[in-house]
């Protein structure tokens, strides 16, 4: 073989070597674009990303709902809005969606649901994204509405306890509790609408440990009664079966018709009722049954401000 033929053979392997580590950057740009947050602002000193969905139906001339949906640990709002689906339903509905990032630090994005620092951080930074997004869109201050999955649902609960007098209603999704019930001190009434499988992997319905984290987690109907003594309910719930693995409580009478529901998703895992289906050998069960998305819509809706 003369040596330009060495060279080129020499040539050809060193691009076949190389290829895997260009498409691995490829694949990293292309998330990275796929995947990238659409605002930012400067909350207590540091730039904190979101993600919004402002529908084409969108009139300025008009007061318009905002949902404000969270996703769970190590998560990203782009992942959140795939999973929720809630862009869809903005189109419908006529909301603006808007879906915050958990600040970045050397882990995974989480929620400061603890009771440290970074938790008031978290709460100033949706404090100042609702300040945000009421200069620049006519947001109906009556219907500003949170929700989230795990760990967000955990951030979903701080903010209930925080943002009340802003914030009217209130949706969880396999919701991760890391706060004593007792952390809460706002006992104005807040509507609740919960979702939580009884084969959830990581934050058991039952209560106790899992992988996921050493602390024990609270037992998800103990949880739930305590949320409707908050406010004032009738002591008795009502039950009702809404599908062969869905079963709806409800507790009625509450404070300012502040309502607590809870739906409970037999062999339900960690997953978004009707959202975006994830692995099943991770995560559990994904029901089709109902969406969660359109279920807590139908009950932010029922629930502005003014009803409390």
């Amino acid at each position: 073989m003369t040596v330009t033929g060495r060279r080129a053979v020499l040539g050809a392997v060193l691009a076949l070597i190389s290829l895997p580590v260009v498409l691995v950057l490829i694949d990293a740009v292309s998330f990275r674009v796929a995947n990238r947050s659409n605002g930012s602002l400067v909350s207590a000193g540091r730039t904190r990303e979101y993600l919004l969905y402002v529908p084409p139906s969108y009139d300025r001339t008009k007061a318009t709902p905002l949902v404000i949906s969270m996703h769970g640990a190590g998560g990203w709002p782009v992942q959140q809005r795939d999973l929720s689906r809630w862009n869809q339903l903005a189109d419908a509905a006529g909301a603006i969606v808007v879906y915050p990032s958990a600040a970045a630090g050397r882990g995974p994005r989480v929620w400061h649901v603890d009771d440290g620092p970074g938790l008031m951080r978290d709460v100033r930074f949706i404090a100042d994204l609702i300040d945000t997004l009421e200069a620049r869109y006519t947001i109906d201050p009556a219907r500003i509405y949170a929700n989230g999955i795990s760990n967000g649902g955990g951030m979903t609960f701080v903010l209930s306890c925080t943002l009340s007098d802003r914030i009217a209603a209130f949706g969880t999704v396999a919701a991760a509790q890391t706060l004593p019930w007792s952390w809460c001190r706002d006992r104005r009434p807040a509507p609740l609408v919960a979702f939580h499988g009884t084969a959830d992997p990581d934050i058991p319905y039952n209560g106790g440990a899992s992988w996921l984290a050493p602390d024990s987690f609270p037992n998800v109907l103990a949880w739930t009664k305590n949320w409707s003594r908050r406010n004032g309910c009738a002591a008795t719930p009502v039950d009702f079966r809404v599908a062969a693995d869905v079963t709806r409580r409800e507790y009625t009478g509450c404070a300012g018709g502040a309502a607590v529901v809870l739906y409970t998703l037999a062999d339900g895992g960690h997953t978004w009722p009707g959202g975006e289906r994830m692995p099943e050998w991770f995560v559990g069960r994904t029901s089709r049954s109902i969406s969660a998305t359109n279920i807590m819509w139908a009950f932010f809706r029922d629930h502005p401000l003014g009803r409390k």
